[in-house]
């Protein structure tokens, strides 16, 4: 349920979202988006780490990251399973 009313609210938007997944302490090396980004975590855990510090994410946790925010993130435990919209500047 929590996946199908986020995909339905980014897209009412007019933006498109794709899910993904990853395994149990997976990283994300330091990169940067020429878009927005609204995530929602749907299971599991995942960290992003950004300037202003870390923000921990589980499951029915969102969080938006302004185009050029240079971050990184490392995926929890159990994985992570996400849904994200890109919202173009």
């Amino acid at each position: 349920m929590l996946e199908t009313e986020f995909i339905n609210e980014m897209r009412a938007k007019g933006w498109p979202v794709s899910t993904w997944s990853n395994a149990p302490g997976d990283r994300y090396a330091v990169h940067t988006h020429g878009y927005k980004k609204i995530l929602c975590c749907l299971q599991g855990s995942i960290v992003f780490h950004t300037d202003q510090g870390d923000l921990a994410l589980k499951a029915g946790d969102r969080m938006e990251l302004e185009a050029g925010t240079v971050h990184s993130a490392t995926v929890g435990k159990d994985g992570t399973r996400c849904a994200e919209a890109h919202v173009q500047a």
